[in-house]
């Protein structure tokens, strides 16, 4: 069963991977998480500057934990003490070298979908730092871009909202109500449907569930 999991995997990542190529988008496949690691420490240059977006992925690979033991200028919002704090840490990532995250899903043809509360994540995935790096499980992979709206919504937002304990619906119900104000995770949509700078976005799709 795994073995036609993961050839299954395969074949579909490199008809993504050929389809964000189409659209100025580097792409990756990785047979697990190991490999999903290497790959990422291979496209950062040691001493470049390296910030994150909130994206359980690129914990689950150990991608974080690399780059705060290795020789690298780590803007790590995870260590502040303050909003304050937070706010300059990511306002720093707008001017890093590399910015790592995910997304909530991606479309066969290679759009990607993220969807965010304060749009610090989705905001320097658009514009900012000189490369991006999303690392995305083949769990994300979805037909099209209402699909993956979908995905990100009544999935990744109700997940979300049980893990931080949000005064939302979805919270005690795991559904979407498309609920508005402040309280709500889903303030922001960015959809991203090919890169206008050559080698900024790369994409390391992984064999296996990763994130939400």
């Amino acid at each position: 069963m795994e073995e036609n999991r993961t050839k299954r995997n395969q074949l579909l990542a490199g008809h993504v991977i050929k389809n964000l190529k189409n659209r100025n988008i580097e792409g990756y496949y990785a047979k697990d998480k190991e490999e999903a690691l290497k790959i990422a420490l291979e496209l950062i240059p040691e001493g470049s500057t390296v910030g994150w977006g909130g994206s359980a992925s690129i914990s689950e690979i150990g991608l974080k934990q690399a780059v705060c033991e290795g020789n690298y200028e780590v803007i790590n919002r995870d260590v502040c003490k303050t909003p304050e704090e937070k706010r300059a840490a990511e306002l720093k990532c707008f001017d890093s070298d590399y910015f790592l995250a995910s997304a909530n899903a991606v479309t066969r043809d290679g759009v990607l979908v993220n969807i965010d509360k304060f749009a610090n994540r989705i905001a320097a995935i658009a514009y900012g730092p000189r490369n991006v790096i999303l690392v995305i499980g083949m769990n994300k992979i979805v037909r099209n871009v209402e699909d993956a709206a979908k995905r990100a919504r009544d999935e990744a937002s109700t997940i979300n909202a049980a893990r931080l304990d949000t005064e939302t619906p979805c919270r005690n119900t795991g559904m979407c109500y498309d609920c508005k104000g402040a309280k709500s995770l889903c303030c922001q949509i960015l959809v991203t449907r090919s890169s206008a700078v050559d080698g900024r976005m790369k994409v390391i799709l992984v064999n296996d569930a990763l994130g939400f």
